[in-house]
């Protein structure tokens, strides 16, 4: 388990383990839009409602029920569509953490293991022997590994 260390006003310190999402503002849908929506498809369902009503019931204008059904149908439509665009669009924004890497080498012979991070790794940290000579190693890096994205070309 991964962790980064934030100091705090006291004192002590706090771990915030790195496998836990971060909060991202760019995440999240807000609750006044998420209300929106579902505010105008429960409209659009009453309006459908509506419209059949106004179909089966005996000296009513059959175009009323025409505009309500073409209001029930587009607000239905545009909600469900909002609501699927926002849903890859959060997929689409979610920031994945690379992999923390640690590097330790031999003084003596030169040897160079790269090996993941294990909590409690630190620089200059001596660790396990080395393969070829038997001496100690010593932890020289701790980095994450990032892998550059290719650019998408349309063609």
């Amino acid at each position: 388990m991964l962790g980064l260390v934030t100091p705090l006003a006291s004192g002590n310190r706090k771990v915030k383990k790195m496998s836990e999402p971060s909060s991202s503002a760019a995440a999240k849908i807000s609750s006044f839009a998420l209300l929106v929506i579902f505010l105008t498809l429960a409209l659009s369902l009453v309006a459908l409602i509506l419209a059949i009503n106004v179909l089966y019931t005996p000296n009513q204008e059959p175009s009323v029920a025409g505009y309500l059904l073409l209001i029930g149908f587009l607000g239905v439509a545009l909600s469900t569509y909002v609501l699927l665009q926002t849903r890859k669009r959060i997929k689409r924004l979610r920031i994945k953490t690379p992999p923390v890497i640690t590097t330790v080498e031999c003084r003596k012979c030169g040897f160079k293991n790269i090996r993941d991070f294990q909590r409690g790794d630190y620089i200059f940290k001596e660790v396990e022997p080395c393969e070829k000579c038997k001496e100690n190693t010593l932890i020289t890096a701790i980095y994450r590994e990032v892998k550059e994205k290719r650019k998408k070309t349309r063609f």
